[in-house]
């Protein structure tokens, strides 16, 4: 088979997922309104029939699930304090309403981004401003979440599902379960484009184990100054979330370090195709001044299909440039 021929190839296959995903997400969210539709109806009907005359409450705009937080019991974690506060300026809410609060409800982080017209369109809402009441860059639970050294997980305990891939790991990492999932179906596609097995050397890590980590780099770089640009604080690490892995080249069963990934063919098939799967490379080292982190080709961070795309699309350097947020080079 011809290059141009395996290019197109891949280009069809890759229409295909987004496509395949992009159904997923509407279905989630179609699902989740007539859920809701059937639960007013039967609000309205049991309120007719006790005679009561008034409609059934709606859920305020102040609520979790208004302010993009799931339920508790979609939480592994107690629902973070720090939140949007509800704005008086009705233009402002008409992002939240609808569609996407459905999918908001159904705690399905891609489904609310295609609810809200693709990752472009839910980028420009978030930036502008138009999202305040609905969504929050700071929640874990959050395929968008942004943690960096001035913004810090909250709650410091939160700990995610997570399930072990099938793609190899030297350590038996585990990544949140679509994390997981796009994972498992990048690998593969490497190693069906001849780029090469790829390992998961590490998924995630628990505040404790990041404790561990970075006293293991102050050690080893011999002062925590120096080991700043290259490992996250307790509390500061993408790690937590299971939904950051980083990746080495593997070949007849024997994986390197993260440290001699650059330059691989593996790496080289991330970097070009790492956003069709949902992932991010999070730390180009073209940015430092901007992330605090030297270059890691061989860290990537998951964000769905839809925001990697329109990260890719804009090229972008950096989540915070992305997100229109602060340089966050340094801890507070």
């Amino acid at each position: 088979m011809t290059s141009a021929i395996r290019a197109e190839t891949r280009r069809a296959e890759r229409r295909r997922r987004i496509e395949r995903r992009r159904r997923r997400a509407v279905a989630t969210v179609t699902a989740t309104l007539s859920a809701c539709v059937m639960i007013v109806s039967g609000a309205l009907l049991a309120s007719g029939a006790t005679g009561s005359g008034g409609d059934p409450q709606a859920q305020g705009a102040g609520s979790a699930s208004a302010r993009g937080l799931p339920s508790q019991t979609a939480s592994p974690s107690p629902t973070p304090t720090s939140s949007p506060t509800p704005s008086e300026d009705d233009s402002d809410a008409e992002f939240c309403p609808g569609e996407v609060a459905s999918a908001i409800e159904s705690g399905d982080s891609e489904a609310v981004v295609v609810a809200a017209g693709g990752g472009a369109a839910f980028r420009d809402a978030v930036v502008s401003g138009q999202a305040d009441d609905c969504i929050a860059l700071d929640h874990p639970a959050w395929e968008w979440v942004v943690v960096n050294k001035r913004r810090p997980i909250v709650p410091e305990d939160f700990a995610p599902d997570v399930v072990e891939p099938a793609t190899y790991s030297p350590i038996g990492a585990h990544l949140a379960p679509q994390a997981a999932e796009a994972l498992d179906e990048m690998t593969r596609a490497a190693q069906e484009a001849g780029a090469g097995d790829i390992g998961l050397e590490s998924g995630y890590r628990s505040y404790e184990a990041q404790v561990e980590a970075h006293e293991a780099q102050i050690a080893a770089r011999g002062s925590e100054t120096a080991a700043d640009e290259t490992s996250a604080r307790p509390g500061y690490s993408e790690h937590q979330l299971g939904l950051a892995a980083d990746l080495v080249a593997c070949e007849a069963g024997t994986c390197g370090s993260i440290y001699e990934f650059e330059g691989t063919s593996q790496q080289q098939w991330i970097a070009e195709n790492a956003a069709e799967y949902g992932w991010i490379v999070r730390y180009t080292g073209t940015e430092t001044g901007t992330t605090g982190y030297e270059s890691e080709p061989w860290h990537l961070r998951f964000v769905g299909v839809e925001l990697a795309t329109a990260y890719v699309e804009g090229a972008y350097d950096t989540f915070e440039d992305f997100w229109g947020l602060p340089a966050a080079p340094d801890y507070d």
